[in-house]
């Protein structure tokens, strides 16, 4: 059993090493005082109430027990959020929170069937129906009178939604639309809450009216009765079965056939369909895009949560695990005393900060781009675009490697479900899919790089190309600053964007087609997206922390991680520094020499930093991981919980080993 408040002896005196005020820096990443105390209030909310508590771990249910459970969790959460908001205590935080946030991923282990209620079906009514459209639907959503989800992908096409086959084709006759799945790839694939849980749908699908096709627009149609549930005539739905995690998300597929919606149901916010059927185009395709961008600002900061919650994890353990010997004949010492396993978990805290600012430069951005265009200003919005298709890339690529990197670190423990690190990983790897497939997205954000490259002349209306502007032939010589990082990263990135558009001109001047020379430079194109990245989220991080106001003691720990993560950064690209900058093998060497630096001056400060995270135990769900260090009683607590420990003979003894083994005499 576990002791009350016994902390173990190993966490107590990392604590003690700690050289800076954790509570400071708690502060610091929520964003105030107010706002810890806010979040302290909020958890306590929703954490300690009794029926969000589960009888039986959720390892231990069925596929269906799990969704019925999760649906049981999900009504509550939203419940309180209304409660939340009728006390005037409302607000993004709380969605935040609860739909990707720690706290979320806290109460629904395996996901929220709800959640693209929220997150898709509410922002498209919103940002793509006409003010009588929000008028109509947008109270019913708020209000959960309705559930709603958000069907784009489909079972032959995902991040190309130009490909998409599902038809309305409009009939004047009547004033509606007629949905129709003409194919079986054609079929809604991958929505979540689609299954079992909503009752209508922004439908993506390929306008046709007067005989010709205007591409993809959305509509809103009704999928199941609003008293019964059953799906309505017409509507082939369900669910798609298990998945690696997000079990709970209840993903489902939707087919149509000859499906009969009302001409207003067609959001015409940007484009219209008259009642004569003529078409009145958008003054913008581009216009469609807000959603996606929204949910990918989203999964950037949910990608920094999910990776703080893994190393938060193996950091603590490792500050409890004794294992092996550095010295013969010497105790075993903490695990985390070796450089290797601080290798492993140091560079994770320090990604965690750099996507956590890149993640609210973003935001910043994408809500005052929003800003513009409801003013008709659509000059900010590719870079937008660019910017959230390989944040969203990288940070759930690198986020998904990190939660793996922990789980390693934390030997065959972290193997076990009570670790939390296996789900973790099971919902953070599936970012790597969803809202555009990352390297689809890449190849976007390489779109406006060439376009950039192509057109230097107007970069001053480009806040993060403006690197592109720099002679690529002035070279800087090397100094072991993250200054000097910074300027290799761009010079990687512009001499990748150059090389790429000049081997897809080569291939063209060959007589290839465009596109053709497009597809056959998209290693580099990826390569070169993937480098402006990264430099970007160096530079963001680098301003941040040069911009913030903290006492010198926390600054000294924030420019260590910032340190740590250029160099860490640039060792990954060694083979590229290498190849368009003058930097040497001797420079590499430095390099490595001042990253082991960097680990030695962070190991005092480990576990006080992840402590300054200030992630509740019930949020953690971790056997490993817990405040007070614990571990081995809370796994054997855990494991006591398995089903087949209920009794001391299983019933296929008697069934199948005995007499297997009475065969054998």
């Amino acid at each position: 059993m576990i002791k009350k408040n016994s902390i173990n002896p190993d966490l107590v005196e990392e604590r003690k090493k700690c050289t800076f005020n954790t509570l400071e820096l708690t502060h610091l990443l929520d964003g105030g005082a107010k706002k810890t105390e806010e979040r302290k209030s909020r958890e306590t909310f929703f954490l300690e109430d009794p029926q969000l508590q589960s009888k039986v771990p959720l390892e231990y249910l069925s596929h269906k027990e799990k969704y019925e459970e999760a649906v049981r969790k999900a009504c509550i959460i939203f419940g309180k959020v209304q409660e939340l908001q009728n006390q005037g205590r409302g607000g993004m935080d709380n969605f935040r929170e609860i739909l990707g946030g720690q706290l979320g991923s806290a109460i629904l282990k395996d996901g929220n069937p709800l959640t693209l209620h929220y997150v898709m079906f509410i922002p498209t009514l919103m940002g793509q129906g006409t003010m009588e459209q929000q008028a109509e639907w947008i109270q019913k959503a708020w209000n959960c009178d309705i559930i709603g989800t958000y069907a784009q992908t489909e079972l032959g096409h995902g991040t190309f939604i130009r490909g998409l086959e599902t038809t309305a084709t409009y009939d004047p006759s009547k004033e509606e639309f007629v949905l129709h799945s003409p194919t079986l790839t054609s079929y809604k694939w991958w929505p979540g809450g689609l299954g079992h849980s909503a009752n209508y749908a922004v439908v993506l699908a390929q306008l046709y009216t007067k005989g010709k096709c205007y591409g993809i627009h959305p509509f809103i149609v009704q999928l199941r009765d609003e008293e019964t549930h059953q799906p309505l005539p017409g509507i082939k739905i369900g669910e798609i079965g298990c998945k690696l995690g997000m079990n709970s998300t209840n993903n489902g597929y939707l087919g149509f056939d000859q499906v009969r919606i009302p001409r207003t149901n067609m959001l015409m916010k940007n484009s219209q369909v008259l009642s004569d059927g003529s078409y009145v185009k958008s003054p913008s395709s581009k216009l469609t895009y807000g959603t996606m961008i929204f949910v990918r600002v989203v999964i950037v900061q949910d990608a920094a949560h999910y990776l703080r919650k893994a190393v938060t994890i193996a950091t603590r353990y490792s500050a409890v695990r004794h294992q092996s010997q550095i010295k013969p004949d010497a105790p075993e010492p903490q695990i985390i005393d070796f450089v290797t396993q601080q290798y492993k978990l140091f560079p994770q805290i320090a990604t965690y900060f750099a996507f956590q600012y890149s993640a609210t430069w973003l935001w910043d951005v994408y809500n005052n781009v929003t800003s513009e265009l409801e003013a008709g200003q659509l000059e900010s919005l590719p870079e937008l675009h660019a910017v959230a298709c390989c944040l969203k890339a990288v940070s759930s690529a690198d986020a998904a490697q990190g939660v793996e990197i922990c789980r390693l670190a934390c030997g065959g423990h972290g193997y076990m479900t009570s670790s939390n690190l296996p789900s973790t990983y099971g919902l953070v790897t599936a970012m790597c899919t969803y809202e555009g497939e990352n390297t689809v997205l890449l190849l976007q954000t390489a779109r406006f790089l060439v376009k950039v490259w192509q057109n230097r002349n107007n970069l001053e209306k480009f806040t993060t190309v403006k690197y592109l502007g720099n002679d690529l032939n002035r070279d800087r010589p090397f100094q072991r600053s993250v200054e000097w990082i910074i300027y290799a990263l761009q010079q990687t990135a512009a001499r990748k964007i150059e090389l790429a558009n000049r081997h897809i001109n080569e291939r063209v001047q060959k007589g290839k087609a465009y596109e053709d020379a497009w597809n056959e430079s998209s290693i580099e194109l990826v390569a070169a997206a993937e480098a402006h990245c990264r430099s970007f989220i160096v530079e963001t991080f680098y301003n941040t922390i040069n911009e913030l106001k903290v006492s010198k003691e926390l600054k000294v720990v924030l420019v260590q991680l910032l340190n740590l993560y250029g160099v860490y950064t640039a060792l990954r690209l060694t083979g590229d520094l290498l190849r368009f900058t003058s930097i040497t093998g001797k420079d590499i060497e430095t390099l490595q020499a001042w990253l082991e630096e960097l680990l030695a001056l962070i190991r005092p400060n480990a576990v006080g930093l992840v402590d300054s995270f200030d992630i509740r135990d019930e949020v953690l769900g971790s056997t490993l991981g817990a405040y007070d260090g614990n571990v081995y009683e809370r796994l054997f607590e855990e494991a006591s919980k398995s089903p087949l420990n209920a009794e001391p003979v299983n019933k296929s003894f008697k069934l199948y080993l005995k007499p297997f083994l009475k065969a054998n005499l």
